[in-house]
């Protein structure tokens, strides 16, 4: 089945080859079963579904979500991915940003209560869980409630967004280091500060996941130190770029209604899109800047 990038992808998922099917039976097994006892308790993954694209989850990702009992899934979950759980108890536990569907608290709870009698929940988060995504903190959760999990990584925003809007965050002779930072207000709430002048001098690309409400109060910050860029929507049909400098970012940003998620890419890498954008949609906006 031939597929046109720019129309998105349709069932079967363009990124699975033909003939790959999910794994068999037992390869779906909860892999961390060692210490438990208790027949009756279920267990969790906690799978990431790729940045947008529904055919970007992973093949395990993939088969885990069709034999699930339960589904607790987050905002940017393409509802293509659910229907492959028709059978699935959906919950959803989204969150944007000063809007939660459910306190994270009640997020790790529920998990464990639905394991605990012997369902098989997938978990189905945005990107990848342990970027930014809380994972961690709900596999501390069922840790200590000692329920069986495992963790499917999934393709993160902060690399597959630049790579659809043609923006890779090495490149020989150009950049050989990128970091990536949440721009969000509570990420240094009652933890430490994101270093912006140290950031801006130690790598050469800068990727910022959440900034866009705070994109002319960083683009100001790292003016200041010398570097700067921005993005949104990537690798979905609604996929729309701006690129800039960051001097004037944050105002074509504005001009062009840019609404979350956004990713920003900052760093010399931004010059490339020029010539490797091979993806251009309306709808994603992918923010850049020289």
């Amino acid at each position: 089945m031939r597929v046109d990038p720019r129309r998105g992808a349709s069932p079967p998922f363009r990124n699975l080859p033909p003939g790959i099917v999910a794994p068999a039976k037992p390869a779906l097994e909860p892999r961390s079963k060692g210490g438990y006892s208790d027949a009756r308790v279920g267990s969790v993954a906690l799978v990431g579904a790729g940045p947008g694209d529904p055919g970007l989850i992973t093949v395990r990702g993939l088969g885990l979500l069709r034999r699930a009992d339960v589904v607790v899934y987050d905002r940017l979950v393409d509802r293509r991915l659910l229907e492959e759980a028709p059978r699935a108890r959906r919950v959803f536990a989204g969150k944007a940003s000063g809007a939660h569907a459910l306190p994270q608290g009640q997020i790790n709870a529920l998990l464990v209560r639905h394991a605990r009698r012997g369902r098989r929940v997938v978990r189905l988060k945005g990107g990848d869980p342990f970027v930014f995504g809380r994972g961690g903190e709900e596999a501390e959760a069922l840790a200590r409630a000692r329920i069986p999990f495992e963790v499917v990584p999934g393709v993160t925003s902060a690399v597959a967004v630049p790579a659809y809007a043609g923006i890779p965050l090495t490149h020989r002779g150009v950049a050989s280091s990128f970091a990536v930072v949440t721009g969000h207000r509570c990420a240094s709430e009652g933890g430490r500060r994101v270093d912006w002048a140290r950031l801006a001098t130690a790598v050469d690309t800068l990727v910022v996941l959440m900034g866009l409400e705070r994109l002319p109060e960083l683009a100001a910050e790292l003016v200041a130190h010398g570097r700067a860029a921005a993005t949104r929507w990537g690798t979905t049909d609604w996929q729309e770029t701006v690129v800039g400098t960051l001097g004037d970012i944050a105002e074509r940003a504005r001009r062009a209604r840019l609404e979350p998620p956004v990713v920003t890419v900052i760093g010399d890498v931004v010059a490339l899109r020029e010539r490797l954008a091979w993806l251009d949609a309306p709808a994603l906006a992918l923010r850049a800047v020289r």
